[in-house]
């Protein structure tokens, strides 16, 4: 089995045939290590490669028109990074680095050889994918529809699932990794929105915080005032083919 984080993910959901382990391997190996803030990829920037990000946190954002920053999503490791790449020639987001990070780069057209001698391989990549979509639609929905305690609430769980995607090991503690003014950026509210919220959720007993980490108290009563659906754990991939 491949030693990658994308490859636990991948055979978290199928078995993987010895093709595909190989298929896997072969995406990671090229490597580029970008420092804390850096940026991978700029908006409008030419396309040609997508990128697994083996390890660190990234974020994706827009710039609207009067300069404030929508950030679409977080990005853990394991995620499939430019997957634009495959529609258009140009990215429609910035790609920034919140730690240090580690990404393996491969070329668009390694997806359509994948998609003719691994298509069950490529099909689980595009089931990450739109599990990703699915997510930003819900903070989309969230944003136009939800009050600011339950959009933090909802950020805090999604943060704490994604991270333990790539470490089981982690329970209701955990390292948040974002500062207030990008849970902003993300949730639609000021910085100091949401250090309201954040300590309204201490207040009532749902959250912990101290040490830069934070702890879910009352996981259950958290998971209600967000309305929240974890749409990682809830990816099904029972029609594809059984192996041969």
């Amino acid at each position: 089995m491949p030693d990658t984080s994308f490859a636990a993910r991948i055979s978290d959901m199928i078995v993987l045939t010895p093709d595909e382990q190989d298929a896997l391997a072969r995406l990671g190996e090229r490597q580029r290590r970008l420092r804390r803030n850096a940026v991978l990829l700029s908006e409008n920037d030419r396309l040609s490669e997508l990128f697994v990000l083996k390890e660190g946190m990234m974020m994706s954002y827009v710039l609207l028109d009067d300069g404030r920053r929508q950030i679409l999503r977080f990005i853990f490791p394991g995620d499939v990074l430019a997957t634009p790449a495959l529609a258009y020639t140009r990215s429609p987001e910035t790609l920034m680095a919140l730690t240090d990070i580690v990404v393996c780069p491969f070329d668009r057209s390694v997806m359509a050889t994948m998609f003719a001698t691994t298509p069950r391989l490529a099909a689980a990549i595009m089931a990450l994918d739109q599990a990703e979509r699915v997510a930003m639609t819900d903070r989309l929905a969230a944003i136009g529809r939800t009050s600011a305690k339950a959009r933090v609430a909802a950020l805090l769980l999604e943060i704490r699932d994604r991270l333990r995607t790539g470490d089981r090991r982690i329970g209701n503690c955990f390292v948040l990794g974002i500062t207030q003014e990008e849970i902003g950026d993300a949730t639609g509210l000021t910085a100091v929105h949401v250090n309201r919220m954040l300590r309204q959720l201490e207040e009532e007993g749902m959250i912990g915080r101290g040490g830069g980490r934070v702890t879910l108290l009352n996981e259950a009563r958290l998971v209600r005032t967000a309305n929240y659906i974890d749409r990682h754990a809830a990816i099904d991939l029972g029609w594809l083919p059984a192996l041969a």
